[in-house]
């Protein structure tokens, strides 16, 4: 089994670290207090941000318009090794949180490189042309905060032939956003059924909650 961290599996290594106290709503104390939670804690921090796998590539929210799909394999690379590093992925929990800087640079220095990249491949949804996040609204794609855009709407984005699967994004229901484009979130969470997708043929599958 494999999969791509998100911003919530990130939050708990956070936690586990002893970096983050858990908030009220958080619901992770069957992992924190499982029997196994140091096997479980550490099989989830190698696990990458990135995989590309039968023609697809899995993000867990997108990948920036300036980026190339090389250029984010190398990031996501550069993440897992930051992960799996444990002076470096103690330094990479303490800045984790935040917003700034909000746009991509090559010249960032760690750990507050690290910091961007992740809101990249984690938590964005709407950004400019030239990649600056918006990351406060989770409102619809076609209703984006002013002088931004859905990530996966810009003409300019790079992998344009790219087959991308992702979540992240409930409100998307995941509804259609370009051919190549694969949205997995439908709103699981919030009462919606959770949907699987076979890679051999592209078929969606949706297992309600009850």
């Amino acid at each position: 089994f494999r999969m791509v961290l998100g911003n919530h599996d990130l939050h708990l290594l956070a936690i586990a670290h002893g970096i983050r106290r858990p908030s009220r709503t958080d619901t992770l104390d069957d992992i924190l207090k499982a029997p196994d939670r140091d096997k479980l804690l550490h099989w989830l921090q190698q696990q990458p941000m990135l995989i590309e796998d039968e023609g697809y590539v899995m993000i867990h929210a997108g990948i920036p318009p300036q980026w190339s799909l090389s250029q984010a394999k190398t990031l996501a690379e550069e993440m897992s090794d930051v992960l799996r590093c444990e002076t470096k992925s103690r330094q990479f929990f303490e800045v984790m949180y935040g917003d700034d800087p909000d746009t991509w640079a090559g010249d960032l220095l760690p750990p507050v490189r690290w910091r961007v990249i992740t809101n990249y491949f984690t938590r964005m949804r709407f950004c400019s042309p030239s990649g600056h996040l918006e990351l406060t609204s989770k409102s619809q794609p076609n209703d984006p905060p002013s002088g931004f855009a859905p990530w996966f709407s810009h003409p300019s984005r790079l992998p344009q032939d790219t087959k991308i699967i992702f979540g992240h994004w409930a409100a998307l229901e995941g509804r259609a956003c370009k051919d190549n484009l694969f949205p997995l979130d439908t709103g699981c969470i919030w009462g919606g059924p959770l949907r699987l997708m076979n890679l051999d043929t592209g078929e969606y599958f949706h297992q309600p909650q009850n």
